[in-house]
């Protein structure tokens, strides 16, 4: 047991300390290479932005250039009046400045007299005319032409060239101070998995130690203790409940309908008390109010889920074995009236009103009364949990045509074309649930009901203007002894 112990410690550490490396080397990853490739592109950009805003200072220059002074050659003139903008350019961006002859290419003024020429870049910013930005290696070179004249005739190419070398150091920085991080993150990780992964494997063992007492010695065995809120917490006191209802159960030999029926409703009750004694400890303040309160209310939920599916498997298992069902005359406007009362309360807590719309006179149908109105609260069940509140449920009673109908519709999300026939098979569900659950039996049990009676269970086509879900029971017509046979009705279905 030690080993095993040992080996989920280990398995819990090793796969926190892989999830914290993975997830530091992909932000890395994420983060660096694109930081790097970003201010690279911004030191270019902002070069090229002062080398526009630069160049009509450097036209100015090389146009009084043009004009004789004694003592001074042409080429003399444009270095002295092109000294003042190169280097203001220069301090500004940090970046070589050379200016080029338009015929030529050939320098007339660089910065950096002892570096290499830019001939090629400033030729080629004459071969294809606007702004030229070239970037090689760490070294990004712009070119603009110079203007003079009117129209203006291109006289030069100025040109900057600056190394990016302040975006590498910058990455560099936040390299390192991620790598720092990184590694006090992954040494928190290591002893907080230790510390978590200790205690868990701890509690684990001993859950696995007391089950192993159940399995030596049965249910008499002592119970396991763990009071911390968690999961482990719920699993070892949902372990005690199990072992308590194995106790009432362990002489219980039923068919299948008490078994299932026995073993679902003897733990709900169970279930049901703990939830009472967690909602007195949450009112003495001994537990966190909000997390107890939220399990509270979603154990409820489970508990009438559960209790659904309980009476739904106890239909399924009378369906299964082919108990026989009454054929009666039943008068399915009353019936409508009686199990829509039983729905009253739930509608009215979800702000739906329940419309039964009586019949023009007695609707008859034949079938069991019991089956009947088990097929009309799936009906309705259904239709209060996917109604939106506000709205209204139709249930209606009528004659169509040979044969008598229940109809229920609500204005709820509907069912998508392709899965009419699909939510009326077992534990198959549509895909417009908005969030309900359920377990797919209600509408397969409703149809089988039908079919077990001469009739059918079927979806309406759905009406655009009317959105919803309108479900329609047949049944074959039956009038009790002694009455006349029923008048043309229409159903009120809009």
């Amino acid at each position: 047991m030690g080993r095993r112990g040992a080996g989920l410690r280990t398995r819990l550490l090793v796969a926190l300390l892989a999830t914290s490396a993975v997830t530091l080397l992909v932000a890395a990853l994420a983060l660096l290479s694109p930081l790097q490739d970003r201010l690279k592109r911004q030191a270019a950009d902002n070069l090229q932005a002062a080398v526009l805003a630069s160049r009509a200072s450097f036209q100015t220059a090389l146009n009084r250039a043009q004009k004789p002074e004694v003592g001074l050659n042409l080429r003399e003139r444009r270095i002295i009046a092109l000294s003042g903008p190169a280097f203001d350019l220069r301090a500004r961006t940090n970046s070589r400045v050379v200016v080029t002859d338009a015929l030529t290419g050939k320098g007339i003024y660089d910065t950096d007299n002892d570096a290499p020429s830019l001939q090629t870049d400033a030729l080629r910013e004459l071969r294809t005319g606007g702004v030229q930005q070239t970037t090689n290696g760490n070294l990004v070179t712009v070119a603009v032409r110079v203007w003079r004249g009117e129209p203006p005739q291109p006289v030069g190419v100025l040109l900057a060239q600056k190394p990016l070398t302040d975006a590498t150091a910058v990455v560099k920085t936040v390299r390192n101070a991620f790598l720092v991080a990184a590694l006090a993150g992954l040494a928190v990780a290591l002893l907080l998995g230790t510390a978590l992964a200790t205690t868990l494997s701890r509690r684990l063992a001993r859950l696995r130690t007391t089950a192993a007492r159940i399995a030596r010695e049965g249910p008499d065995a002592p119970a396991p203790r763990d009071s911390t809120p968690d999961e482990i917490g719920d699993l070892a006191r949902s372990f005690a409940t199990m072992q308590d209802a194995l106790r009432r159960q362990e002489d219980a030999r039923r068919s299948f309908v008490s078994t299932a029926s026995h073993e679902l409703r003897t733990p709900l009750t169970t279930l049901q008390w703990t939830l009472e004694l967690l909602a007195d400890d949450l009112a003495d303040g001994r537990l966190d109010i909000d997390d107890a309160q939220r399990q509270v209310a979603s154990a409820q939920v489970e508990l009438r889920r559960l209790g659904r599916l309980a009476s739904e498997l106890l239909d399924l298992s009378r369906l299964d074995a082919e108990v026989e069902l009454r054929a009666e005359a039943v008068e399915l406007g009353e019936l409508c009236r009686a199990v829509a009362a039983e729905f009253e309360a739930r509608a009215g807590d979800q702000h739906i009103t329940l419309d039964v719309v009586p019949p023009l006179g007695p609707c008859w149908g034949r079938g069991d009364p019991g089956a009947i109105a088990r097929i009309a609260r799936i009906l309705l069940d259904n239709a209060l949990r996917f109604a939106p509140p506000g709205t209204a449920i139709r249930v209606i009673a009528a004659y169509h045509g040979e044969r008598a109908t229940l109809e229920i519709a609500d204005a709820g999300p509907g069912v998508a074309p392709d899965e009419c026939e699909r939510i009326f098979k077992r534990f198959q569900r549509g895909s417009e649930t908005g969030g309900e659950g359920g377990f797919g039996l209600g509408l397969a049990i409703g149809r089988e009901l039908a079919e077990r009676q001469g009739g059918q269970l079927d979806l309406v086509a759905a009406d655009h203007a009317a959105p919803g879900a309108h479900f329609r029971l047949s049944l074959p017509i039956e009038m009790p002894a002694g009455s006349s046979p029923p008048r043309p009705q229409t159903a009120a279905t809009g």
